[in-house]
C-alpha cells in the first residue's frame, strides 16, 4: 500500500501570509467611497489613519482593542501555519499598547481537499499561540472555501490614556524596528523549494514571536506612536505613520535589520509579487538612494507576515525602548531612522 501523499498547503493558495493583502492602491480606491457616518465619542481609534486596530473606550480606566486578521498559507506545515496566523492577528493588539484577553477563530477550508486531521493541526497551532499569550480561543466561525484561510479576531484591553496610535509621531522622534525584514523573501524561496532548513527555522522563529514589547511600551510617555510591519512592507507602514502624523521620515538602510538568508536571496533577485504591487501603490512617496540596486527596494517593500513593531519615540527614550525589546526576547531590535518636519514621504539614505 502506498504512503499517503504529503499535503502542501501552499499549493492550495494563490498567495501566502500578509503577501496576499489587497494592494495599497487598490485598497485605497475601494475604501474611497465608503461612507463614514457619525462616530461615537467612545471610539478612540477608527479607520481615519489606517491604524492597527479599533479602540473603544469602556470607562475611565479601560478601552477595548478589537482587530482581526486572516490569510492563506505561507508555509506547508499546518501547525506552523496556525501559529503564524495567530501570532500575526494578536500583534495588532500589542501594537496599540494593549493586553490581549480573548480570541475568536476565523476558519475557511476546502473540505474536499484537506483531511480533517490537517485542519485540526492548523487550529491546534493557533490555539498554542493563544495559550502562550495567556488568552482563550472562545469561539469563532468556519466556512467551506476554495483556499485554506485561517486567522483570529483578537480582543484586548488598554488604558484610554495609554493607547499607542500610528499617528502620534513628533519631529525629531527616532524610529526603532523590533524584528528584522525578509519574511516575504524567505516565503518566496520556500515556494521555489530553495529555502534552507536554517532559513525556514529563522522564518518560523520570527513569525511566531509574539510582539509582547507592546505592553511595556504602552507605559512609556515618550513613546509617541507604534505600528506593526506587515503586508505593505516597512516602507508602506512607515508611510502610514508619516501621513497620520503629518511628518516625513528618514531611514538609514544599513541600520535596518535583515534576516541573513533573506538578504542573500534578495541579492539574487528573489521576491514576492506583493513587493512590486506595494511599490506601485506608494513608490511615488519613497526616495531611494541614487543608484540603489533593485534588491534594496524589494526589501523595503517586502511584505512581512507577523512582522515587528515599529516605534516612534523621543531620542531620550531610545535606550529604554531598546531595553524593553531586549527583555522580551527581541535582541535584533534596532534604531533605523527618524521623523523630520515635512510633507509625508520617506527618504531612504
Amino acid at each position: 500500500m502506498n504512503a499517503p501523499e504529503k499535503i502542501r498547503l501552499t499549493a492550495y493558495s494563490h498567495g501566502g501570509g500578509c503577501g496576499c493583502k489587497i494592494a495599497p492602491a487598490v485598497l485605497t480606491e475601494i475604501l474611497a467611497s465608503t461612507p463614514i457616518r457619525g462616530l461615537p465619542a467612545e471610539l478612540l481609534v477608527g479607520t481615519e489613519t489606517a491604524d492597527d486596530a479599533a479602540v473603544y473606550r469602556l470607562n475611565d480606566s479601560q478601552a477595548l482593542v478589537a482587530t482581526t486578521d486572516f490569510f492563506t498559507p505561507i508555509v506547508d506545515d499546518p501547525h506552523d501555519f496556525g501559529r503564524i496566523a495567530a501570532t500575526n492577528a494578536i500583534s495588532d493588539v500589542y501594537a496599540m499598547g494593549g493586553r490581549p484577553i480573548m480570541a475568536l477563530a476565523l476558519v475557511g477550508m476546502p473540505l474536499d481537499k484537506l483531511p480533517v486531521s490537517v485542519i485540526q493541526k492548523i487550529l491546534e497551532g493557533g490555539e498554542s499561540v493563544c495559550a502562550a499569550a495567556g488568552i482563550p480561543v472562545a469561539g469563532g466561525h468556519s466556512i467551506d472555501t476554495l483556499e485554506p484561510i485561517y486567522g483570529l479576531v483578537a480582543l484586548g484591553l488598554v488604558h484610554p490614556g495609554k493607547v499607542k496610535k500610528n499617528s502620534g509621531a513628533r519631529a525629531g522622534d527616532v524610529l526603532v524596528l523590533g524584528k528584522p525584514l525578509g519574511v516575504g523573501i524567505l516565503s518566496a524561496a520556500l515556494k521555489k523549494g530553495t529555502l534552507s532548513a536554517a532559513g525556514y527555522r529563522q522564518m518560523i522563529d520570527f513569525t511566531t514571536r509574539l510582539n509582547t514589547p507592546g505592553e511595556p511600551l504602552a507605559e512609556m510617555a515618550d513613546v509617541h506612536a507604534v505600528t506593526d510591519v506587515t503586508g505593505f512592507g516597512l516602507a508602506g507602514h512607515l508611510l502610514e505613520m508619516c501621513r497620520g502624523s503629518k511628518l516625513a521620515a528618514e531611514v538609514r538602510f544599513d541600520a535596518v535589520p535583515v534576516i541573513a538568508e533573506a538578504l542573500e536571496w534578495a541579492r539574487q533577485g528573489v521576491a514576492t509579487g506583493a513587493s512590486d504591487r506595494n511599490w506601485k501603490g506608494y513608490g511615488a512617496d519613497v526616495q531611494m538612494p541614487a543608484g540603489a540596486p533593485e534588491w534594496m527596494r524589494k526589501l523595503m517593500t517586502d511584505p512581512q507576515t507577523s512582522g515587528g513593531l515599529l516605534v516612534a519615540c523621543a531620542p531620550g527614550a531610545e535606550g529604554a525602548v531598546l531595553k524593553a525589546f531586549a527583555e522580551r526576547g527581541f535582541a535584533e531590535a534596532r534604531t533605523i531612522g527618524r521623523f523630520v518636519a515635512g510633507a509625508p514621504r520617506l527618504t531612504v539614505i
